[in-house]
């Protein structure tokens, strides 16, 4: 069943424009302002887009008669077709700083790995393999890309750069691996496998070594989502009769039924800021994309649709942005900044990026 389900879910189913602040009144030379003292005691150690801000939610729909990837606010409003192509287009998964989108395609005849921009432009095919490659999901520092292909004759996992070189297999197994995806500090893998008999969620090292079963259970379970702090997965199981959504530790202990419905949930999607998760469900009839708080209370229907939607992936808006700060002549200094003290704070000459 879970077979099936794991298949149809890979087939059926930015850097956000911050910038116009730079004008600001010019800095001093001599001596560090106020504003420039406050730039430096809020520097961070990293760029990271884990946890962010919530941006929009990606998300596959039917309802133009073909499968294609859409984007919605997070409460479901301006839900907008990215993809427009008459092939079908799934699986979004967004890039780290949120600027871009690696989906799933079938318009050069079978269904292969294509990024995008956050706005759908410049789609562009990244696997080239007459084998079916799908459910992508990027490295959080957004260098590389790791997926599923059949290319060896079983579904196994893979890693690929971000520009689609270097294609490497990950898992070398007789079984079915599927579902791969990058925890947030890029340390870890998980990914689904049936290798014990049904499926389950394991846990892997980047280079593929040290692969181990986290949930052990004799039900079956997929379509694992860390959180955007990596201490926590979600994940389907229905060890309960049905499929739901349930969260547990990252060691696989702590797991917990989240849904609780009668109904079909499945394909779990964090938040940015780990307080909801987005996931699909048919409780009103027919599949959509809903979001609960983390906790699993709440639940809001967000994309109202008598056609059916798939596979959500939230856009993360990262926290924190490189500049370079340039107080004077010759003097100046890569400063990474929460995105809250970057409005109205860039000195005149300031730019975005790290120093030349």
């Amino acid at each position: 069943m879970l077979k099936n389900k794991v298949r149809s879910r890979a087939i059926p189913l930015s850097l956000i424009a911050l910038l116009s602040f730079l004008g600001c009144e010019k800095m001093g030379k001599k001596s560090p302002t106020a504003v420039e003292t406050t730039l430096e005691n809020q520097i961070g150690n990293t760029t990271s887009a884990f946890p962010g801000a919530n941006g929009k939610i990606a998300f596959g729909s039917l309802r133009d008669g073909n499968q294609e990837v859409y984007v919605m606010n997070a409460d479901g409003s301006g839900q907008t077709n990215l993809t427009n192509n008459s092939a079908a287009d799934g699986v979004p998964a967004r890039s780290p700083d949120g600027s871009k989108i690696a989906f799933v395609s079938d318009r050069d005849g079978n269904f292969e790995v294509y990024v995008m921009n956050a706005d759908g432009s410049g789609q562009t095919r990244l696997t080239t393999d007459l084998a079916q490659d799908n459910p992508p999901s990027w490295s959080p520092d957004g260098t590389k890309i790791v997926f599923m292909s059949d290319r060896d004759g079983n579904p196994e996992v893979y890693v690929m750069n971000a520009d689609g070189s270097g294609q490497t297999r990950l898992t070398n197994n007789a079984a079915e691996d599927n579902y791969p995806v990058w925890s947030p500090d890029g340390t870890k893998i998980a990914f689904a496998s049936n290798r014990d008999g049904n499926y389950e969620v394991y846990a892997m090292m980047p280079n593929g070594t040290g692969q181990t079963n986290l949930t052990n259970n004799p039900a079956a379970e997929s379509s694992p989502n860390w959180s955007p702090d990596g201490t926590m997965i979600t994940f389907i199981s229905n060890r309960d009769g049905n499929f739901e959504i349930y969260v547990m530790n990252a060691d696989g202990t702590g797991q917990i039924n989240r849904t609780n419905n009668p109904a079909f949930d499945e394909e779990p999607a964090w938040s940015p800021d780990g307080a909801k998760i987005a996931f699909v469900s048919d409780r009103d009839g027919n599949a959509e994309v809903y979001a609960m708080n983390a906790d699993g209370t709440g639940p809001i229907n967000l994309s109202n649709n008598a056609a059916s939607e798939f596979a959500p992936d939230w856009q993360p808006l990262p926290s924190k942005v490189t500049i370079c700060h340039k107080p004077g002549t010759p003097a100046q200094k890569t400063l990474v900044i929460p995105i809250q003290a970057l409005k109205g704070h860039l000195g005149h000459g300031d730019t975005m990026g790290p120093c030349q």
